[in-house]
């Protein structure tokens, strides 16, 4: 999936686990005559994608859409996720 928008937060680098690494950045985008603030992530090695990249400029980003469901207490939850993992200036 692709999507194109003004970067609005850059995030810094989190450090989950040893063997995880998370970086989130926010994207703006405008569906008709409302905008969207929209929460990515960029995971592992893919995290430095932002290295080059400054608040307010305009990119395109390519991302898969996860889910998962998780059990806790006895109810299933379920959790989105937004992973991106290319980031192009426009």
């Amino acid at each position: 999936m692709t999507v194109e928008g003004q970067i609005k937060v850059i995030k810094d680098t989190q450090v989950v686990s040893e063997s995880f690494k998370k970086r989130e950045f926010v994207l703006t985008t405008q569906d008709g005559n409302y905008t969207q603030d929209i929460l990515f992530q960029l995971t592992q090695d893919k995290v430095s994608l932002l290295d080059t990249i400054q608040v307010n400029e305009r990119v395109e980003i390519e991302f898969n859409l996860k889910g998962r469901g998780v059990e806790l207490k006895g109810a299933m939850r379920y959790f989105n996720s937004i992973e991106a993992w290319k980031i192009s200036k426009l």
